[in-house]
C-alpha cells in the first residue's frame, strides 16, 4: 500500500520523504528575479547580510577594473594597482571622497559618476530593505517539537502545546489547526484535501505563559480511522497557525509551524511545564514546553 502510494505521488510530481512529499515542479522556485523584494525579506539574516557584502565587493571590483582599463584616469593611482582602484571605488560607491585619490580625464569623470549614481542607488535600496525587516513585526512563539495524540478526559485527542517567548502576554490570540491528507477517489485518481481540525479552544483573551492546543479524535474528526500504523501514509503534514496581538507592538502578529508524521508521537502527552513558586507566583519553564511522557496506560474511550 504505502509503496502504490508514493508510485502515485512519484507520477503527480512529488517525491516522497518520510511520509511527506515535496513540490518538484518547474514552477515551483525560491528565487525569482522577478520578485526581488519578496525574495530579499524572505532570506534569513546572514543569507542576507551575505548577498549584501557579495554585491557591495561585486560592484567595487567592476568599477575598480573600469578604472583599470585606463591608465591615468585617476590621480594617485599606481599603473596596474587593483587594491588604489578598488579602494578608489569603495570610497566613490559610498561617496566618501577623502581627496588623495580623483578622476583625472573624462573617462575617470564618467565612471566615477556612474559609480555615484550607481552608490545612491544601492544605498537607498539597502537602507529600505534594512529597514523593513527590522520593523517588521514578528510573533516570539515556542513550538512542541512534536505533537502528540494521547487521552484527554478519556477522549482520544491529538495536542500541541506552544510557549509565549516575549516577556510580555499576547493579546487576542488565536489558533487553527488543520491537516494535509491524501485522498483517491472512485476512480484511482490521486488528490490531496485540507481539512480543518477543530480545537476545544481556539482563542484566548490572553496568552501568557503556555498553551496547549487540542483537538478530541471523535467521529466527526477527520483523523477518527487513522492509527499509529496507518497515519503517516495518508496524513502528509499538521498545519498551526497563530495570530495574535503584541501589545508592545501594536500590531497583529502571525507565525505557523508544520509537523510531518514522523514528529507526531502516539500514546504520549505533555509533562508539566508551569510551577508555583515559593511566593505564589506562576511560573513556566519554556525549555519544558516540548517535554513529553508516555501515557501510563491508555485508558477505554467513552461509548
Amino acid at each position: 500500500m504505502a509503496e502504490e502510494r508514493a508510485r502515485k505521488l512519484r507520477s503527480a510530481g512529488m517525491t516522497v520523504r518520510g511520509g511527506a512529499f515535496v513540490l518538484r515542479g518547474r514552477d515551483a522556485r525560491k528565487l525569482n528575479w522577478r520578485d526581488p523584494y519578496h525574495f530579499a525579506l524572505a532570506m534569513s539574516w546572514p543569507r542576507f547580510v551575505a548577498a549584501l557584502l557579495v554585491i557591495e565587493l561585486s560592484l567595487n571590483l567592476i568599477f575598480a577594473f573600469l578604472y583599470l582599463a585606463q591608465t591615468g584616469s585617476v590621480n594617485n593611482v599606481r599603473p596596474g594597482s587593483l587594491s588604489d582602484a578598488f579602494f578608489f571605488s569603495l570610497e566613490t560607491l559610498a561617496t566618501v571622497g577623502y581627496g588623495v585619490m580623483s578622476p583625472a580625464t573624462l573617462y575617470g569623470h564618467v565612471v566615477a559618476s556612474t559609480e555615484i549614481f550607481t552608490g545612491l542607488t544601492f544605498m537607498t535600496i539597502m537602507t529600505g530593505l534594512v529597514f523593513v525587516r527590522f520593523s517588521r513585526p514578528r510573533a516570539y512563539i515556542i513550538y512542541a517539537e512534536k505533537a502528540v495524540i494521547g487521552h484527554f478526559n478519556g477522549q482520544r485527542t491529538l495536542m500541541i502545546r506552544i510557549g509565549n517567548g516575549r516577556a510580555h502576554a499576547m493579546a487576542e490570540t488565536r489558533a487553527q489547526l488543520s491537516a494535509l491528507v491524501s485522498e483517491w477517489t472512485t476512480e484511482g485518481q490521486f488528490f490531496r484535501r485540507i481539512y480543518d481540525l477543530p480545537l476545544m479552544r481556539d482563542r484566548v483573551p490572553i496568552f501568557g505563559l503556555t498553551w496547549t492546543l487540542m483537538h478530541p479524535i471523535d467521529e466527526e474528526s477527520p483523523l477518527y480511522n487513522y492509527d499509529a500504523e496507518n497515519f503517516s501514509k495518508f496524513v502528509s503534514r499538521l498545519f498551526l497557525s497563530i495570530e495574535a496581538r503584541d501589545p508592545m507592538l501594536s500590531a497583529h502578529v502571525y507565525d505557523g509551524k508544520d509537523y510531518a508524521p514522523e514528529e507526531i508521537l502516539f500514546g504520549h502527552r505533555y509533562a508539566d511545564a508551569v510551577a508555583i513558586d515559593d511566593q505564589g507566583r506562576t511560573i513556566a519553564d519554556l525549555s519544558r514546553v516540548g517535554w513529553t511522557e508516555e501515557e501510563e496506560e491508555s485508558p477505554e474511550e467513552p461509548d
